[in-house]
């Protein structure tokens, strides 16, 4: 959501956000949804894009897309996106924006076995913002999961805050004569 309103506010003339499953199974918030449409955001509901369509020179020139169905749900409670044959069509554009949810590093979580994380695969912290690891402060979605850069911000805002606290009070007990 956040990289189909950058692209219209930076001056896209159309900026369409294609999402294999209805709007209904959409992670977005409602009103995250709401200002898109007020933005002029497209949205293309039940299509899944294939491969992104070049010309000779490097240049892109569109995107193949495939209309989907929903069928039964999935792990995640939203009910699956199922390709239907044969539907494959060509949206013109001149810049795509690949924009996926991703999880937290393998390479973070395999070299820290200490790391809680959620069912999600996400990483937990407490109201501090702060791992199981002392001393170590996550957010934004590597905690939430695929959220708003507004809360991703704020909970940058706050990890610091809680890091600053966390650094005065470790260099305080330091000081004190034992």
């Amino acid at each position: 959501m956040d990289a189909v309103r950058t692209a219209r506010r930076l001056g896209s003339k159309r900026a369409i956000l294609a999402y294999r499953r209805s709007r209904a199974e959409m992670p977005a918030r409602a009103e995250e949804v709401h200002h898109a449409e007020e933005e002029g955001i497209e949205f293309m509901f039940l299509v899944s894009p294939l491969e992104i369509l070049g010309d000779r020179n490097g240049w892109g020139r569109g995107v193949r897309l495939q209309r989907m169905e929903l069928g039964a749900p999935d792990a995640s409670g939203r009910r699956r996106p199922l390709p239907i044959p044969g539907s494959e069509f060509e949206l013109p554009a001149d810049i795509a924006v690949v924009a996926i949810g991703t999880r937290a590093n393998p390479l973070l979580t395999a070299t820290c076995p200490e790391l809680k994380l959620n069912k999600w695969g996400n990483i937990e912290t407490d109201d501090n913002q702060m791992t199981s690891i002392p001393g170590v402060f996550a957010g934004g979605d590597i905690v939430r999961g695929g959220a708003t850069v507004i809360l991703a911000m704020g909970d940058g805002k706050n990890a610091a805050a809680s890091i600053d606290k966390y650094l005065r009070e470790k260099t305080k007990s330091a000081k004190q004569p034992t």
